[in-house]
């Protein structure tokens, strides 16, 4: 939540606030000006204390309703708590200068300094507010344009580090390679290996122009992509999945998958008689992606680009964080599920 800036309001602008509504006051009610150094005290006390008070109802209200679609609802809080907290105020206060004597007056009770008190209380309040509303308005304007950009960028590097792999020289000849080996020794094999090598460039290709894709799409993607790896590596690596068929629908950021088996491909050993497992899986809302550590002698170079593109994503859309622990035996990516649209059934 942004602060509320308001030192020098409360330290300068609330005594000359207090002394000009003072003014204002004894102006329309046709009450001689007392010479008398309570008023201005009084006054400037309670001006403190009403801006005290509705400067909590602008703090709550930006915790309730924090968001640029929600300023409505912000804008309606802050007025009822200015009218309700106001007018207390300052009709507890104008009955105190009665009680005290500051009215010079026979009446025991006067409509028009009671009415004109707290008018100008709260029309004061009001004016001040909208100031510091529309600073934050502003504000919130620059961080949800810099989030976009952000976005934007984060998408564009996950584009552009997909499109590394789709053209990637030694991705492509590996495959081509497992390919013509499957070819001469088993054709059916070799047809399927084709078919499954299509659709993984086809998926990579429509990933492009989404934000966002269901679980469902991002399974079947791995599922073939899978099928490259088993078939280049056989008995070297493995594939455990356990995901609810409820969370299928669910969405996720396109290419989520496809970053995270890369990088237990990229920084552990796979062989026949080491095997890499990989798991995948899902609990309370979050889909979990597990490998077994088993490093590489000669460290692969990174900068973990991949994870923090995932992090960004999710930081960006507003969601809650991406899990990471590595204890030595096994390291755990979970990334939260996004709720689908609720579907509107016409009547």
């Amino acid at each position: 939540m942004q602060k509320l800036n308001d030192k020098w309001m409360r330290i300068i602008g609330v005594p000359l606030l207090a002394l000009a509504g003072q003014w204002m006051m004894y102006g329309y009610t046709n009450v001689p000006y007392p010479d008398d150094w309570r008023i201005p005290l009084f006054f400037i006390l309670g001006t403190v204390v009403v801006w005290e008070c509705n400067r909590w109802g602008i703090i709550l209200s930006r915790r309730r309703y924090p968001e640029l679609g929600q300023t409505l609802q912000r804008v309606v809080f802050q007025l009822v708590w200015f009218v309700v907290f106001s007018s207390l105020i300052r009709i507890s206060q104008t009955f105190l200068y009665d009680l005290i004597g500051l009215w010079h007056t026979e009446d025991q009770i006067q409509f028009r300094p009671y009415f004109f008190n707290t008018l100008v209380s709260v029309v004061g309040t009001v004016q001040v507010a909208a100031c510091f509303e529309g600073l934050y308005l502003y504000n919130r304007w620059k961080v949800s344009f810099t989030e976009a950009q952000e976005l934007k960028k984060a998408n564009l590097q996950s584009q552009l580090e997909s499109l590394k792999t789709q053209i990637n020289p030694h991705f492509l000849f590996n495959n081509l390679n497992s390919l013509s080996s499957l070819i001469s020794s088993d054709a059916g094999q070799a047809e399927r290996f084709l078919d499954e090598l299509s659709s993984v460039y086809r998926y990579l290709l429509q990933q492009n122009n989404r934000d966002l894709c269901p679980l469902s799409d991002e399974v079947n993607f791995i599922r073939a992509y899978f099928h490259l790896l088993k078939t280049r590596y056989t008995e070297g690596i493995f594939m455990e999945t356990d995901i609810e068929p409820r969370y299928m629908r669910y969405l996720i950021p396109p290419l989520t998958l496809q970053i995270l088996f890369e990088n237990a491909i990229k920084h552990n050993i796979i062989a026949v008689n080491n095997p890499l497992t990989i798991r995948l899986y899902t609990r309370n809302g979050s889909l979990f992606v597990e490998n077994n550590i088993q490093k590489k002698k000669l460290a692969v170079p990174s900068n973990q680009i991949g994870l923090q593109n995932i992090m960004m994503k999710y930081k960006l859309l507003d969601q809650p964080s991406v899990l990471i622990q590595d204890d030595e035996k096994r390291f755990l990516v979970g990334v939260p599920l996004i709720a689908p649209p609720v579907e509107v059934v016409p009547s």
